[in-house]
């Protein structure tokens, strides 16, 4: 992937985060979707925020699927979307997505782009399970979890999907936004996922002018926040804590890259990110 284009203003982009892994993406006429998740539940997920309005998602253009995990391939929602909408799924699975209804189905692997409009997609790798029910199953459909990297008109935008650090983030710049992880859904992280400080970590690697904190306070399961004690304070803590320890470690860190922290539902205040000399 050969990394061309002025990044040195957000101007021109509009961003939602809707929740979870959920961004709505406006770039060049289209509008983009990362990973939807529309629902008030997700299996023994419950959502702690209230599901998107459907004007966010009515006009969906494109969708760009990471993985195969139910939290980020949602088949309820991608049932919620227009039917013309395209929806990029990681190569592999496409026949399978197809098999549930999903049409207009095209598939991407790292390392591979398309074109959408006056949009280029490239595929990039991320290190994260790609098998739809975890990475201790061997029975279900499988395909290689992926980011994605959408640009046009200079702008790149860098949507992480879920993925662990590694040494290669340090060539998908040079970057007008990153939109990368900082928790999950439950108490504690298993492998393949950034906590707030690798996530501080990770865009020392890619150096975007501005970073967006998703994968945080949406889902937790049924009846966990509201539980007694240390379990319940734990779980309510982290639905509001990890973007906020992200923004801090990145500040600690003395990097450049301004953190917009934006609550589930609202718009990324891109206006109001500052120029930021590199």
């Amino acid at each position: 992937m050969t990394a061309t284009g002025d990044t040195g203003a957000v101007r021109g982009l509009a961003m939602h985060f809707l929740g979870h892994s959920t961004v709505r993406l406006e770039m060049a006429g289209s509008v983009v979707l990362t990973d939807p998740v529309l629902t008030g539940r997700v299996g023994p997920l419950r959502r702690t925020s209230p599901p998107p309005d459907r004007a966010h998602f009515a006009d969906t253009d494109l969708v760009l699927l990471s993985h195969l995990h139910s939290d980020h391939l949602h088949l309820p929602s991608l049932r919620l979307l227009p039917r013309t909408a395209r929806v990029v799924v990681p190569r592999g699975a496409g026949r399978w997505l197809r098999g549930h209804g999903i049409r207009n189905v095209d598939e991407l692997a790292p390392g591979e782009e398309l074109e959408h409009g006056a949009l280029r997609v490239h595929g990039v790798p991320a290190a994260h399970s790609g098998h739809r029910f975890g990475p201790r199953s061997t029975r279900g459909p499988q395909a290689v979890a992926m980011g994605h990297v959408v640009e046009s008109g200079g702008h790149r935008v860098y949507a992480a999907g879920d993925t662990d650090l590694f040494p290669g983030m340090a060539g998908f710049g040079p970057l007008a936004a990153a939109l990368l992880p900082v928790w999950g859904w439950g108490l504690s992280l298993g492998p393949g996922h950034l906590d707030p400080h690798r996530a501080a970590e990770a865009v020392g690697l890619l150096r975007p002018r501005v970073a967006v904190p998703v994968h945080w306070g949406t889902l937790a399961v049924s009846g966990m926040p509201q539980l007694p004690g240390r379990i319940g304070a734990r779980m309510r803590k982290l639905l509001v804590e990890p973007p906020r320890r992200f923004a801090a470690a990145v500040a600690a860190a003395g990097e450049r890259t301004q953190v917009l922290v934006t609550e589930p539902g609202a718009a990324v205040a891109l206006d109001g990110a500052r120029p930021v000399a590199r």
